[in-house]
């Protein structure tokens, strides 16, 4: 078995697409709505990044949809047949939407049919931290491993990958129903933070809560010198919703820590946007666990 496989994610992973394209991926869109709009997923209309947080400011709440079966199915057969190669797909959390679902039973209904086959694989993470596991895969993949190797170094890989967020804007969890009107009012009127992490099932769930914005990021940076297990070659990622500038103050907490590290800031784009709102900080990075 060769290493001549197609490695496929979707835009849970909030990677840009130059470097999905300079790595050969292949990306699946997952959906969402504005004003009975449809975004992206396999028909719908594409915003800009920048658009989208302007359109969420002024109190917009998107509604987000998975990948159906149909729609994973139709696609996984279209490469089947055009490059005659086995798929590795590397899934956003089970724990945050049912689209690794979908690509299951679609990969299990067309390893029926085919000679190659489709593997999959339920990332457990989130925005970058999604986008920070395929890095590694790739780069494990480019060492000449075939894709069983790869499949199962993903395995083992996957709760290893830390993830902590800060959100700003509490009005916009209580917007969405995740937090009470009474905590976003507390909460705004005392500057309270709360810090959430990715767990083991690959849910997003609340660790820790600081007062002010410059001390939750100060905490993000906590966390890593506490918890990182990396060297200076390997990557650390940044990803956050309209708020660059705290990206970059967050870079350069962590870059007092390993001074030497590479770090990588992007967008966190519309499908987790829609339920982190604007403002909201992500820390990933590769731990002995999370």
């Amino acid at each position: 078995m060769n290493n001549d496989f197609i490695i496929i994610t979707d835009t849970g992973c909030d990677l840009d697409l130059d470097y999905l394209n300079k790595n050969n991926v292949m990306l699946m869109k997952l959906g969402y709505s504005i004003d009975n709009i449809d975004y992206e997923g396999n028909d719908g209309k594409v915003l800009d990044v920048k658009e989208f947080y302007k359109i969420l400011k002024n109190g917009a709440m998107p509604k987000t949809s998975q990948i159906n079966v149909g729609f994973a199915k139709e696609y996984f057969e279209s490469l089947l047949n055009s490059n005659k190669k086995d798929l590795l797909v590397i899934s956003f959390s089970s724990g945050l939407s049912g689209t690794f679902n979908s690509y299951s039973i679609a990969a299990s209904e067309l390893n029926e049919e085919y000679e190659n086959k489709i593997y999959v694989v339920d990332s457990l993470c989130a925005s970058l931290g999604q986008g920070l596991f395929l890095d590694y895969i790739i780069k494990y993949k480019n060492k000449g491993h075939n894709i069983l190797e790869v499949k199962e170094y993903a395995e083992n890989l996957k709760l290893k990958i830390r993830h902590e967020f800060t959100v700003d804007d509490l009005f916009h969890l209580k917007r969405g129903g995740r937090v009470s009107a009474t905590s976003a009012l507390v909460g705004s009127i005392f500057s309270i933070k709360p810090i959430l992490h990715v767990n083991n099932d690959g849910k997003l769930v609340a660790i820790d809560k600081v007062r002010g914005r410059k001390t939750s990021l100060k905490k993000l940076a906590s966390f890593f010198k506490e918890n990182n297990d990396i060297t200076d070659d390997e990557p650390v990622f940044i990803s956050h919703a309209d708020a660059y500038e705290d990206a970059e103050f967050l870079a350069n907490l962590i870059k007092e820590i390993k001074p030497n590290i590479n770090i990588y800031i992007n967008y966190i784009g519309p499908v987790i946007g829609s339920h982190a709102g604007q403002g909201t900080l992500a820390l990933f990075y590769k731990g002995k666990d999370r």
